[in-house]
């Protein structure tokens, strides 16, 4: 697997992602196909790189538009890191990974993309949705 493909411009790993073409399930398959009103050949992803933004969003992602445009693999080698389209919101927060973003951005700048991909993608992904949150110390297990 090509990491650096598999893994989205904005932090979000792809390769964890269990709607992602290698992760998902037929009942998830057909779950979102209902959802999204699309076959069920069509629901599963195969990374936003690859096809051009999530396969749960319809419209392009302005975030790969904006790091394809300037040349770069990923928006914490941008000038402007943070930006705006990486700000976190409450909307979807307890089934989507979006808030994640900058934190494992962070990481892949300080660790390298092998190191987070290997070692902590999956950890921060299993605090965010089975963690609890403790003021001054973060989401613990």
């Amino acid at each position: 697997m090509d990491i650096s493909r598999m893994t989205a411009p904005c932090g979000l790993d792809c390769f964890n992602c269990q709607i992602h073409e290698s992760n998902i399930t037929e009942e998830m398959r057909k779950g979102l196909s209902a959802m999204l009103n699309k076959s069920p050949e069509e629901v599963a992803c195969k990374g936003c790189r690859d096809q051009s933004g999530c396969a749960l969003y319809s419209g392009a992602c302005e975030t790969l538009e904006c790091v394809r445009s300037k040349g770069i693999g990923f928006c914490h080698e941008c000038s402007s890191f943070p930006c705006g389209k990486l700000a976190p919101a409450a909307s979807g927060a307890e089934k989507y990974p979006h808030n994640l973003k900058v934190y494992n951005l962070c990481q892949i700048k300080s660790l390298g993309l092998e190191e987070w991909a290997k070692n902590h993608s999956m950890k921060n992904r299993m605090l965010y949705f089975g963690g609890k949150f403790v003021p001054g110390k973060g989401p613990v297990r």
